[in-house]
């Protein structure tokens, strides 16, 4: 039987920190997997795999991991990959258990903030992230930024998939407006507005995601995709962390 586990990272002190669940309220977490269908985001998860090159055998840390889909993305195209997801929410959490259950692979999940990623210094091959960047603040997105530079090895990349990007002629991940991202558009008018209405999401308009990643000493950050949808712009940014 693969390996699942659950730890909590969290300190004392974070016990009753507060976080924006996936779905944007609570009692919604039971549709979110229902609804994340409707709306395409497994296209949105195969591109962002694909375009971040997972080996066999590589660490991959899955930030903001919610009930796993993109960890099982990254599994399913590269099995022999060693991948943890991290999100705050423990009933995400234990969802993603029981899916990795049934489905016979091999995860850890932890319960913590993107501003610790688990994992030692240098230890990573690869940090993801779907559309969990925009939940965060300032100081968190500064913090995740800085320690996934900490927790990656030289060499070692990011990609990061969420609203915002510049508005630049880059490939479209969408392929075509009939494509299967193209259902975004019947996501329900909460997730909607969540999008288009956050503030934090204003933050990654432009080249905030990669100012961002820059700032903390990555190389090479740069918007490698992008696709549009009739609440958003969806941008695909990836950096390095530099080789000395």
């Amino acid at each position: 039987m693969a390996h699942v586990r659950i730890t909590d990272q969290r300190t004392p002190q974070e016990r009753d920190r507060p976080f924006l669940p996936g779905a944007g309220k609570t009692w919604l977490l039971p549709f979110y997997d229902a609804l994340t269908r409707v709306a395409g985001v497994r296209a949105l998860h195969e591109r962002a795999v694909e375009l971040a090159g997972i080996e066999p055998g590589q660490a991959v840390v899955d930030v903001g991991c919610g009930t796993g889909n993109l960890s099982f993305t990254v599994l399913a195209a590269q099995p022999g990959a060693r991948v943890t997801g991290l999100d705050p929410d423990g009933d995400a959490l234990r969802r993603a258990a029981r899916k990795a259950r049934r489905r016979g692979v091999a995860l850890t999940l932890v319960q913590g903030y993107a501003d610790r990623i688990p994992g030692e210094d240098a230890s990573l091959d690869h940090v993801v992230s779907s559309l969990a960047l925009h939940h965060v603040d300032d100081d968190g997105r500064d913090a995740f930024a800085r320690d996934a530079l900490r927790a990656l090895r030289q060499g070692g990349k990011i990609t990061i998939v969420d609203f915002g990007g510049p508005a630049s002629n880059v490939e479209d991940a969408g392929h075509s407006s009939h494509g299967p991202i193209h259902a975004l558009r019947h996501l329900p008018r909460l997730m909607r507005s969540r999008a288009a209405q956050n503030p934090v999401v204003a933050r990654n308009h432009g080249n905030g995601i990669i100012e961002l990643l820059a700032k903390a000493g990555f190389d090479d950050a740069r918007e490698v995709a992008h696709a549009d949808h009739r609440f958003g712009r969806v941008t695909f940014v990836q950096a390095t962390r530099p080789v000395s």
